[in-house]
Formats: C-alpha cells, sequence, structure tokens
C-alpha cells in the first residue's frame, strides 16, 4: 500500500469528513447523515466466483472505506451500508470495480440472512423457493452506496458507467445491458460556490485539489480562508502528499497553519528558480566562452569549421552561421 492510500484512509476514517462527503453528494450539503450514527464495518469481502474448471475461487476484496448507518431519522428505520473509493488517479475500470463490491456487499447480506434462518430452524411454512435460497420473501437488503473520491486536480476521464465501457453499442442490446454508474466526487469540476456545501475540512482539501494548478488563484484562496490557518493536521498531511507540494507542517498542535506553510513554500520555490537561474546563466556563460576560443582557433586556421563544430556540439552550418554573427 503506498503512502497516499495510508494517508487518505486515515482522513477518511474521520465521521464527519466521511459523512461530509455523502451529505455533499447525494443530499447537496444537507447535514442528514449525522456522523455520531456512522458505525464502522469490515472493508475486506469474500466473493465466489467459478472459473472455467466449475470449482470456486475465493476472492477477497478491500473497500478503502465502509461503514454503516445506524439509523436515519425518518419514521421507516431505514439502515444504509455507504462505502468509499479514493482516487490519487483516474480508475479506467471504475464502474466493474464498484459493481463488483457493491455485489459482493449484498451477496454477504444474502448470506447471513441465510445463515439467520438456518440457526433459527424457522423453514416451515416456507416455500420451496425460498428453502433453496435461504432469502425469505419478507427479507429486504440494506441499501449500499458506493462513493468514488478523487484526490488529485485533473479531470476525469475515465468512464463513468458500465455502458462506456462496451465495445458494442447496439442500440437494440444496451436496454438489456445493466448499466451500472459511479458516484463521483471530483475537485476539477466542482463549482467554486459548491464548495461551501463542504462542512468539514474536506471543503479546504477539495479546494487546494481543485487549484492545485492554479498557482495564483491558489494563493488569493488560502490567504482570504481563514479555515486554512487551523487545518486539521490530517487534512493537511493528504494535501501534502497527494499535490507534491513540498509544505513543511507540523502534527505536535494537531493543527496546521496552511498560510504559513504555503508563503514558505512559494519563498523556497522563489529560492529555487533563482539558483536554477544562475546555474543556467553560468552554464550558458561557460558555452558562449568555449565557442569563443574556438572561433579564433578557426580563424587562426588551427581548427576546421566541421572539427570545431563537432567540438562544439553543433552542426557545422550552425557553427559557420554563428561565426558570421559575431562578424556583423
Amino acid at each position: 500500500m503506498g503512502k497516499k492510500d495510508i494517508v487518505t484512509k486515515d482522513y477518511m476514517k474521520d465521521n464527519e469528513v466521511f459523512a461530509d462527503a455523502f451529505n455533499f453528494l447525494v443530499y447537496g450539503g444537507k447535514q442528514v447523515i449525522v456522523p455520531q450514527r456512522l458505525r464502522p464495518m469490515d472493508s475486506a469481502q469474500m466473493a465466489l466466483p467459478y472459473g472455467t474448471s466449475g470449482t470456486a475461487a475465493p476472492r477477497q476484496g478491500y473497500r478503502d472505506g465502509l461503514k454503516y448507518l445506524a439509523a436515519m431519522t425518518d419514521e421507516t428505520k431505514a439502515y444504509l451500508i455507504l462505502g468509499t473509493e479514493h482516487q490519487s488517479k483516474v480508475h479506467y475500470a471504475m464502474p466493474v470495480r464498484n459493481m463488483l463490491y457493491d455485489a459482493m456487499q449484498y451477496a454477504a447480506q444474502v448470506e447471513k440472512a441465510a445463515h439467520f434462518h438456518r440457526q433459527a430452524k424457522d423453514s416451515r411454512g416456507h416455500g420451496g423457493g425460498e428453502f433453496l435460497s435461504g432469502f425469505y420473501k419478507e427479507d429486504r437488503l440494506i441499501p449500499v452506496v458506493t462513493l468514488v473520491i478523487c484526490f488529485h486536480g485533473e479531470p476525469w476521464d475515465g468512464p463513468l458507467c458500465i455502458h462506456d465501457m462496451l465495445s458494442s453499442q447496439d442500440k437494440e442490446v444496451l436496454p438489456f445491458v445493466e448499466n451500472y454508474r459511479i458516484h463521483l466526487i471530483e475537485p476539477f469540476s466542482i463549482k467554486e460556490e459548491q464548495l461551501r456545501l463542504f462542512r468539514s475540512s474536506l471543503r479546504e482539501v477539495v479546494t487546494f485539489l481543485k487549484y492545485s494548478k492554479d498557482p495564483l488563484k491558489l494563493d488569493k484562496l488560502v490567504k482570504n480562508n481563514a479555515r486554512f490557518q487551523e487545518l486539521d493536521y490530517k487534512a493537511a498531511r493528504l494535501i501534502k502528499e497527494c499535490t507534491g507540494a513540498e509544505i513543511e507542517i507540523s502534527e505536535s498542535e494537531g493543527k496546521a497553519n496552511m498560510c504559513k506553510a504555503f508563503e514558505e513554500w512559494k519563498r523556497m520555490e522563489r529560492e529555487e528558480g533563482i539558483k536554477e537561474g544562475k546555474a543556467e546563466g553560468i552554464k550558458e556563460g561557460r558555452a558562449e566562452g568555449t565557442f569563443m576560443i574556438l572561433n579564433d582557433l578557426v580563424k587562426e586556421g588551427i581548427l576546421g569549421i566541421e572539427d570545431a563544430a563537432v567540438r562544439a556540439g553543433v552542426s557545422a552550418r550552425e557553427f559557420d552561421e554563428r561565426m558570421k554573427s559575431l562578424e556583423r
């Protein structure tokens, strides 16, 4: 597991951040999912795909994040299983990956129901189909919602649904192919006025990622946002890892002043640029001095143009043109 994966998973474990992501995308920023009602789940899921030999080959998949909602506030007392997938790069098979994870979760629920009925020995009064499947007519599944979060500032140019991945786009066939879609939080496409819909530090994370390729805009936003002055350490660490920004942040106080860190980073970038510029100037100066010496040697008849050109690292024609330009 790479460092980015570790950092993003650690950040998304926070119930406030986790709930914020779903409230943003599902409920348009309304605080419907209450962080205190979220409970962690085992992210390991088991499936039994069958190979050509007909033998079952267990396969295990790990979601990046998985929690269940203890109870909704409405009268139906519905439950939800919420999963997140964190992407530092575009995943071009994401619809298939999420579809598999969700199917595995539903399969696990069916198996759990069947296990419960076997333990309870309550098959009397239930039909043969119910007995064979282990899932009774009155049994119900808990809805599963998977959210993909992009922890980068690039546009998502991958497929958004199964239909986007198909080789055949036959209009007669497509209606019979289930079109599994992914639900995406993509900083690049989020409008600036939508950023306020986030309530947690996810607002600053998404903001920084969105404008990570626009330093002037980012500089203005960081300076004018007081929330960047006391940013959660885990959020600041995620920003550093996912953008590659060489910013210094301290874990000691649990908070990070991104304004100071950003200013220090810009200062270091300027100094590095000056150093590189000076080095390039010295390099160019040395190259020019070498050419002048070779030019004199050609004029004195000690070297031919072809030989001098080889030593200067240019073609004979380029060397001759530079000689002529010096005489003007």
